[in-house]
C-alpha cells in the first residue's frame, strides 16, 4: 500500500509541475491536447485490462490455473518451474507485466507453499519475467504501446517482426540464468496438493472463457482498448449478477493512472526545455550495432536510475529509426532488474510478497540483478545487430 501511496503523491507532484509550465508558457497548450490523444487510448487499455486480470483472479482463474500446473508436473519441482515460467510468460505477454507482477505472483507463492516448496525461486521467477518477457507484443508493456505508433507499419504484426527475436533471447537468457541461480532448490519431488476450492463455477468458466478470448483479440489488428473494454464489461455484468460485492472503485488502477498522466505532462515540458538535444549526446545517433547497444545500455542505465517509464520518455525523441527504437525498448523493458524502483512491476510485486508474509533479500536482487541486465539486454540486442 505505501509504495501505492508513493505513485499517487509522485503523480500529483508531476500534474503540478506540468500546470506550472502550461502556465508559464513553456508547455503550449496545444501540446497537452496531443498528450490526452496519444495516451488517452493506451491509458483506457491499461484501466480495462486491470479490471478483467482483477475479476479473473477474483473468479480462481489463476488460482486453478496454477494448482493445475502443480497436478500436471507430477511432483517434480522442476517441471512444476518450467510451468510456471510458461504461465509468467504468457501473462505477461497477453495480459501485461503489471498482470504477472500483482496478481500471479500470490498465486505462485500460494502454490509453492502449499507444495512445501521454498517460495522465493517461484517469486523471483514472476518479477524477471514480468519485465524481460514484456518484449513480446505491443500489450505486454506500457512502453511498447507508446512505441507502437511510431513503427512505419503500425500493429502488432509489425512489432513482432521486429521485437520478436529478441523477446524469444531475453526471455530464454533470462530463464537460463534463474535456472543457474535456483538450481538447488528446483531439485526433488513433492506431493501435489490439492485444487483449490472453487466458490462459484459460474464465474470461473465465464472468467477463463472471457479471459482465452481476449488473447487472441489483442493482436487482432483491433486497437488494444477495445477488446479489452468489451473483456471488463462483460466481466463486470458477470460479477453485478454473481458477486456484486466483489466490484469496487478499488478495481481500477488510480495510482498508475495519476503517475502516468503526471510523468507524461512533466516529460513534454522538460522535452520543451531541450531534452532531446542533451539526450542525444549520451544516446548516441544511427549508425552500426555499436550504436544500437549503445542506446539499449543508456535505457538500461536510466530505467535503473529513475524507472522505465521516464526513461523511455525521455529517450523516445533520439529512437529514430525502428531498430534503435526496439533497442530501446529492449534496454526499458529486459534492463530493470538491479534497482527496486527501475519498474513500476517490480514495485507492485514487493507489494504483494510483504502482504503475503516473503521478504525480499534486496541485496541478492541487485547482485543477481548486476549480472543479469547486462547479459540479457545485450544478447537480445544481437539479432537487431544482424538485420
Amino acid at each position: 500500500m505505501m509504495d501505492a501511496v508513493k505513485l499517487v503523491i509522485a503523480g500529483a507532484a508531476l500534474l503540478l509541475l506540468a500546470a506550472g509550465a502550461v502556465v508559464s508558457g513553456v508547455l503550449p497548450p496545444a501540446d497537452v491536447a496531443g498528450i490526452v490523444e496519444r495516451v488517452a487510448p493506451i491509458l483506457a487499455f491499461v484501466v480495462a485490462v486491470t479490471v478483467v486480470a482483477e475479476l479473473a483472479a477474483t473468479a480462481g482463474v489463476f488460482d486453478i490455473a496454477a494448482g493445475r500446473l502443480a497436478r500436471a508436473s507430477r511432483g517434480r519441482t522442476v517441471a512444476l518451474w518450467l510451468l510456471v515460467v510458461a504461465l509468467a510468460v504468457v501473462s505477461t505477454a497477453f495480459l501485461s507485466l503489471d498482470t504477472t507482477a500483482v496478481l500471479l505472483t500470490p498465486v505462485v507463492v500460494a502454490v509453492a507453499r502449499a507444495n512445501g516448496l521454498p517460495p522465493l525461486p517461484f517469486a523471483f521467477t514472476t518479477v524477471w519475467l514480468a519485465n524481460t518477457a514484456s518484449l513480446v507484443l505491443p500489450v505486454s508493456n506500457l512502453t511498447n504501446l507508446l512505441a507502437l505508433d511510431r513503427l512505419p507499419a503500425g500493429g502488432a504484426g509489425a512489432f513482432i517482426a521486429l521485437q520478436g527475436p529478441s523477446a524469444i533471447v531475453a526471455i530464454v537468457v533470462s530463464v537460463a540464468l534463474l535456472f543457474v541461480i535456483h538450481r538447488r532448490t528446483l531439485r526433488g519431488r513433492f506431493d501435489p496438493a490439492p485444487l483449490p476450492r472453487v466458490t462459484d463455477r459460474v464465474q470461473l468458466v465465464v472468467a477463463s472463457v472471457v479471459v482465452l478470448a481476449l488473447m487472441p483479440a489483442l493482436v487482432s489488428g483491433l486497437e488494444p482498448w477495445i477488446p479489452a473494454t468489451i473483456a471488463a464489461v462483460i466481466l463486470l455484468a458477470l460479477f453485478a449478477w454473481r458477486s456484486p460485492r466483489a466490484l469496487s472503485p478499488r478495481l481500477i488502477p488510480w495510482q498508475l493512472l495519476v503517475f502516468a498522466a503526471g510523468l507524461f505532462t512533466a516529460m513534454a515540458a522538460l522535452e520543451s526545455l531541450g531534452s532531446a538535444t542533451v539526450v542525444a549526446v549520451v544516446a548516441g545517433e544511427p549508425g552500426g550495432p555499436l550504436e544500437l547497444w549503445r542506446m539499449a545500455g543508456t535505457a538500461v542505465v536510466a530505467a535503473n536510475t529513475v524507472d522505465n517509464l521516464p526513461a523511455y520518455l525521455l529517450l523516445e525523441s533520439s529512437a529514430d529509426t525502428p531498430e534503435r527504437l526496439a533497442a530501446l525498448l529492449i534496454g526499458v523493458n529486459a534492463g530493470p532488474l538491479i534497482t527496486p524502483w527501475a519498474s513500476l512491476a517490480t514495485l507492485l510485486w514487493h507489494e504483494r510478497l510483504r502482504a503475503v508474509g516473503v521478504e525480499v533479500p534486496w541485496r541478492r536482487f541487485v547482485l543477481w540483478g548486476l549480472v543479469a541486465a547486462p547479459l540479457v539486454v545485450g544478447l537480445a540486442v544481437v539479432p537487431l545487430a544482424l538485420r
